[in-house]
């Protein structure tokens, strides 16, 4: 077993060995290095792995259309290019855009900064559950508003909204849906051929592919005008310029090739270690989970260990990798505003942890991380 355990996959995953290795084919000399963009051999099959890279993508989420893919930077990328594409090229039919209280940074600072160049922003807020209603959504459409963003599933929290319900509701009122599927992916099955969903965000390395590597579904048949951010040689459609990282997006495409196998299995086994370790860890005194456990994905658990600090807990569990919050806020100071905005108390969010895990997390570590968990609350309730 190797130490410190590692409980942090809703942050980011270690690229899967299978991944790596055919990475390594498309970056050096012995390799396929060249620029997709080239007029020769090099360049033709950086192309080639890009387009199966791009088809086992497609295929991965349903059988759509592989053009329907732009690949972008990551999936912090991918929402700014939907909002901001969506919102500048909609501007003159109307500047009102939904999104939540509770979801990304990506998103959320987005949506702050088209606030300040004149658009208007409803951020709904969620039940103690962390669900969005679709009646508070519903209750928001106004006229001029063109887009609704919304998160699949919480990174802090792990709950799951029902992207179908949201995305028929704004169909039937004609207005574009956005849904950020980084945390998704993986951990629910996502056919976009039955989704009512106009753009999806991907990212690659919460899937055990390479980081700096994302992409954007936008959906054809909704003939959607997105203005590019990045300007330049007009890859990716022109949507996205830029010179495309071929050794990454094989990797993504590697990953979602894998979890295309695999996932079913996968998350069966998820299911079996997430109740384990919440049966157990309900034997111990003043612990609560955040968020609907039964409406949540099977790798993650948000848990409030009542009276004590989590930062000074997990200072105590030196052999194991989590987080206090999410990875992307945990740098400051500020409590979670995902679990303010679900009505949690300061010193209630002060006393969280996110515990998270994936495809190389076994039984015998969270066996491991109970025992070392009830240790050291042990110590600290009687030091």
């Amino acid at each position: 077993m190797k130490l410190p355990i590692y409980l942090d996959y809703a942050a980011t995953t270690p690229v899967d060995f299978r991944v790596a290795k055919k990475m390594m084919e498309y970056l050096t000399i012995n390799g396929m290095f060249g620029n997709s963009s080239s007029p020769h051999f090099y360049g033709w099959e950086a192309e080639r792995a890009i387009e199966i890279a791009r088809d086992n993508i497609a295929s991965f989420l349903g059988g759509i259309d592989s053009t329907e893919i732009v690949f972008t930077s990551g999936a912090t990328e991918s929402n700014n290019l939907a909002i901001k594409g969506v919102a500048y090229s909609y501007s003159n039919k109307g500047k009102h855009i939904i999104t939540s209280m509770t979801e990304h940074k990506s998103v959320l600072n987005t949506c702050y900064q088209l606030e300040k160049e004149g658009f208007f922003v409803t951020f709904l807020p969620p039940d103690k559950n962390g669900i969005i209603s679709l009646e508070k959504l519903q209750m928001e459409f106004r006229d001029d508003t063109v887009l609704v963003s919304l998160v699949h599933v919480n990174n802090e929290t792990g709950v799951i909204q029902d992207i179908k319900k949201f995305g028929e509701l704004c169909r039937s009122n004609s207005i574009l849906f956005h849904v950020d599927a980084t945390q998704s992916v993986g951990k629910i099955s996502i056919n976009l051929l039955d989704l009512p969903i106009d753009l999806m965000s991907f990212s690659s390395h919460k899937v055990y592919g390479p980081k700096g590597i994302g992409c954007l579904y936008i959906r054809k048949k909704s003939k959607i005008c997105i203005q590019a951010q990045i300007h330049g040689g007009g890859q990716e459609y022109g949507i996205r310029s830029g010179t495309l990282p071929v050794h990454q997006i094989v990797g993504m495409g590697e990953a979602y090739h894998i979890l295309q196998k695999e996932m079913k299995t996968e998350i069966l086994r998820f299911k079996a270690l997430k109740k384990f370790f919440w049966k157990e860890l309900q034997k111990i005194a003043d612990v609560s989970v955040n968020g609907n456990v039964r409406q949540s994905i099977s790798t993650l658990l948000n848990v409030t260990f009542h009276n004590f600090d989590s930062e000074l807990l997990i200072s105590k569990l030196e052999e194991i990798a989590v987080s206090p919050s999410s990875a992307c806020t945990s740098s400051s100071l500020e409590s979670s505003y995902i679990l303010y905005a679900m009505g949690l108390h300061e010193h209630s969010i002060n006393s969280t942890i996110r515990f998270s895990f994936g495809r190389f997390t076994t039984f015998e570590e969270i066996k491991f991380v109970l025992h070392k968990i009830k240790i050291a609350i042990f110590c600290l309730r009687n030091k």
